[in-house]
């Protein structure tokens, strides 16, 4: 069972909504008011000891964005591991590059929708 997130948590978690990057702006504005499939996705979500750029709860699906220190050695055995986690909680991870919001956005929602199809006719 997983646990609820801590204080010190959901202030991070925060501090990373005020925060966010270009392409994090980019998708959300993209992902807000369920434009996409219908879905509601909520961003900077923590789920201990992560915190998930967007996440999907109807759905249980998350969507990563990676910048650069994701394609170094330590940071995608980091992505590996949490992305292992995740899915042993039941949650559907799926990762874009920054380079694909910023170029491809409408490659990167078709997939989002794609995938949520997939996750719908499954339940």
């Amino acid at each position: 069972m997983q646990n609820r997130p801590t204080l010190d948590q959901r202030r991070f978690a925060r501090r990373l909504r005020a925060s966010q990057t270009d392409c994090e702006q980019m998708l959300r504005q993209r992902l807000r008011a369920r434009q996409v499939a219908g879905l509601k996705f909520r961003r900077q979500v923590p789920i201990p000891p992560f915190v998930l750029d967007f996440y999907c709860v109807e759905l249980r699906l998350a969507v990563e964005l990676d910048g650069g220190q994701h394609y170094e050695e330590a940071g995608e055995v980091h992505d590996r591991r949490r992305t292992l986690y995740l899915q042993r909680l039941g949650i559907e991870v799926v990762r874009f590059s920054n380079l694909e919001v910023i170029r491809q956005m409408g490659d990167v929602l078709e997939q989002i929708v794609r995938i949520a199809e997939d996750l719908r006719s499954r339940s």
